[in-house]
């Protein structure tokens, strides 16, 4: 009998092991839906009567903040008024400045002072909960009356401890608690248009 030949199991990629994670993260992340659901409703009521959003982070979590201040000024899937929302990293010659004035831990703390007002909500990302600066605007923020809120990696951690509530990722991997945090702008910016009674487009997801 001719010997019958066994394939050698696949080896798992690198790529699939991201994968792997992302989706294990993003099913442990569903925990949190009601409290982007909650966070969302307040939001919507705080831009519906004038009120903004300011939002920070470094790094990839700049980027992370300024996709979604972009989503509200600009739109998320339908159209709508523009939303006042300001990203702190975005006005470079003020970052810089302060910075070279102040201090890079007061870079964001001194934009909240001058943006926010009372009833205002900051929005403080950060995978691994730990930035000074970003813990010096939250701090600042609950001294004027903003509301803040962290995103961030694992907890406990500062940065969620100095805000007024916060959502943290369970993830190992930064890449893949950005990758959360993505989906996490996405939830809350749905949220804001769904109670601010934006209209659907034929076809979009119930």
């Amino acid at each position: 009998m001719t010997p019958r030949v066994v394939a050698a199991p696949k080896q798992r990629s690198v790529q699939d092991e991201r994968l792997e994670a992302l989706a294990d993260a993003a099913l442990r992340f569903r925990e949190w839906t009601p409290a982007v659901t909650a966070w969302g409703r307040h939001l919507a009521r705080v831009l519906d009567r004038g009120g903004r959003l300011l939002a920070c982070g470094n790094g990839g979590s700049a980027a992370e903040a300024q996709h979604l201040t972009a989503e509200l000024v600009g739109r998320f899937e339908n159209d709508r008024r523009p939303l006042a929302a300001i990203p702190l990293h975005g006005d470079t010659s003020a970052a810089t400045a302060i910075g070279n004035d102040y201090g890079p831990v007061n870079v964001f703390a001194r934009q909240v002072q001058a943006h926010g007002r009372a009833g205002d909500v900051l929005v403080c990302l950060s995978t691994s909960g730990r930035s000074p600066n970003v813990i010096a605007a939250a701090h600042v923020a609950r001294q004027i009356g903003v509301t803040a809120w962290a995103v961030t990696g694992p907890g406990p951690n500062p940065l969620a401890a100095a805000c007024d509530d916060a959502i943290t990722v369970d993830a190992a991997a930064t890449s893949t608690v950005q990758e959360i945090h993505l989906a996490a702008v996405h939830l809350l910016c749905g949220v804001v248009d769904e109670t601010l009674g934006v209209p659907r487009k034929a076809g979009a997801p119930k």
